[in-house]
């Protein structure tokens, strides 16, 4: 299994969470909501797999290009 990180294309902060660690995720899928100068800005999956780690938490402020969340592919 190869693991992916998915990274913030934007200075922000986390305004949802829409996964979970241990859920199965397709390419595409929203993982995450950052928002960012009023701006809701969707974190999409990068590969089909599993959400092996959530490095970020609710209301989190965040750098661009920071690792948010690591994906395993199958």
């Amino acid at each position: 299994m190869a693991r992916h990180e998915v990274e913030s294309e934007v200075q922000g902060r986390v305004w949802k969470i829409e996964v979970s660690v241990g859920d199965r995720v397709e390419e595409g899928d929203v993982l995450l909501i950052l928002e960012s100068m009023k701006m809701e800005i969707p974190v999409e999956s990068t590969i089909t797999g599993s959400v092996a780690e959530l490095r970020v938490k609710l209301e989190e402020a965040v750098e661009e290009d920071q690792v948010l969340a690591v994906l395993e592919s199958d």
